[in-house]
């Protein structure tokens, strides 16, 4: 029946395996942050260590990191991308590092600096220079994630069996985590942040960001670009701040304008938490790092927030990384490894970016499957995420339950056939990504038994969850597996906070 096929087909094996190479895969990894404050670059190594059908990272390395640089802008609208870009170079310079040496990571843009004009553009421009599988990646969730496993909070809490809060404070947002027995188990974002607005060498407002006019407007102060603002001004403005983070981290109750600068939903538990670490630009002043004024009101928030904390009640306590909490959770905590035995066919059709996700209720713990149930259930899914009509492929996620006869794996693949048939009919790859070891048996049978033309990417070892986005790298032959990244796309489109 393969002789039927052209396919350059990837199954269970590959040239240059061997068992060692299997059970241990080593990776290069970058980590890019353009944040609203600084940009900076982390270079890490990772090892990858398989446990049974799945990889775990059971070492992490800092290689490099970089110098803070004062995310540039051009005319305080846009990300000037030239300044950026030599000092993104320089970086792999004195690293002594090629974009051709790295395996994986991930180039994310936060705060506000996701709101410019060209912030798209100068992620995807940087990302595709970066090295081989370099994702591009920005959203407030997907932040918070980072910065709580950079700074150290889930290990901690792991460790300790505490409750674990870390909020990260930066130049234009603030990311409150909350961690509990290794697991980020909630978040919330708030504008806050130390350079929403920001004075030139002369004590002269140079920047005001959308948030910084609300705030403005809420204390009844007046601000215009070019004018003095006094030391006792910026002080109000960053106690309005304060308290209004404080508020959201659970220490006091909302005030009637407070949920206008959320960003994310406020957490959803108010127990205080045992701990308290905190990282981002601000942590730098908070922990006594910095005491230089750069014209924005970093020290301001940093003085207000920790006599609030003290006064709470919890520990405080250094975070492992502080103002590179994110980038460091960008170059080390972005990618997963499939299971080895999974099916590419034809293995150009990797690598694939910005997979959607769905993850239909697919009954599978039947021992009877029922093909036109998985079709329908996919179909919902489908219309659920707006993805009907969609131009790229869509990932199919789901949880393989009990065995994997020929009779249930046929009927399955029918009925993912059925359900994802609007894809399907525009020729694209047919993409499936499961938690078990079943990632070949459904690949090899939708082309060899059921004779699927289109392309088939069938991957095991990894969860997802809907509304994931995805990126799936090419072939590591030696270990006949790929990386996956989950990540978040969220450039927000209405870019009208750039005037300021």
């Amino acid at each position: 029946m393969a002789d039927e096929f052209s396919y350059d087909t990837s199954v269970f094996s590959n040239v240059g395996r061997t068992l060692n190479d299997e059970a241990e895969i080593e990776l290069l990894s970058v980590g890019v942050d353009i944040g609203s404050s600084t940009s900076h670059i982390v270079f890490s190594k990772i090892v990858m260590q398989q446990f049974g059908n799945r990889y775990f990272v059971s070492k992490r390395e800092v290689l490099f990191e970089s110098g803070i640089l004062l995310t540039p802008y051009a005319e305080g609208i846009t990300i000037d991308a030239d300044i950026l870009g030599n000092f993104l170079e320089e970086q792999y310079r004195l690293a002594e590092i090629t974009p051709a040496d790295i395996d994986t990571g991930a180039l994310i843009l936060t705060g506000v600096a996701v709101r410019r004009r060209n912030a798209r553009a100068i992620a995807e421009l940087f990302a595709e220079h970066a090295g081989k599988f370099v994702v591009v990646s920005a959203g407030d969730a997907l932040e918070t994630t980072l910065v709580a496993y950079g700074s150290g909070a889930v290990a901690r809490s792991a460790e300790e069996d505490k409750l674990i809060m870390n909020v990260d404070i930066g130049g234009g947002t603030t990311k409150v985590a909350i961690c509990e027995k290794g697991e980020l188990v909630d978040m919330a974002v708030i504008d806050v942040g130390a350079r929403v607005l920001c004075l030139d060498q002369n004590g002269n407002v140079e920047r005001i960001e959308p948030s910084a006019e609300r705030y403005a407007e809420e204390l009844e102060l007046d601000l215009e670009l070019g004018k003095p603002l006094s030391e006792k001004t910026m002080q109000t403005f960053a106690d309005c701040m304060v308290m209004k983070l404080f508020q959201v981290m659970g220490g006091a109750e909302y005030d009637d304008y407070t949920s206008l600068y959320l960003r994310l939903p406020p957490l959803k538990r108010s127990k205080k938490p045992d701990i308290i670490s905190f990282s981002g630009g601000v942590s730098e002043y908070f922990y006594g790092h910095e005491q230089r004024n750069f014209g924005d009101l970093g020290p301001f928030l940093a003085a207000g927030i920790k006599q609030q904390v003290e006064q709470w009640g919890p520990q405080i306590i250094p975070p492992v990384e502080g103002i590179r909490a994110t980038v460091v959770g960008a170059s080390q905590y972005t990618v997963q490894v499939s299971g080895n035995t999974i099916y590419v066919s034809p293995k150009d059709t990797l690598p694939q970016r910005n997979i959607p996700v769905i993850a239909p209720s697919i009954p599978l713990d039947k021992d009877e499957l029922e093909s036109d149930e998985i079709a329908a259930s996919i179909q919902e899914s489908l219309a659920r995420m707006e993805l009907m009509e969609s131009e790229i492929a869509v990932a199919v996620c789901f949880k393989w339950q009990r065995s994997a006869t020929y009779r249930r794996l046929d009927t399955f693949c029918k009925g993912v056939i059925d359900g994802m048939q609007p894809i399907l009919d525009k020729g694209l790859p047919l993409v499936l990504v499961n938690n078990a070891d079943v990632g070949g048996l459904i690949g090899l049978h939708l082309h060899e038994e059921i004779k699927l033309s289109n392309p088939v990417v069938s991957i095991d070892g990894i969860v997802l969850n809907e509304f994931d986005f995805i990126d799936i790298g090419a072939l590591f032959e030696a270990s006949g597996t790929v990386p996956v990244v989950i990540k978040s796309l969220v450039f927000p489109e209405n870019t009208t906070g750039d005037q300021t």
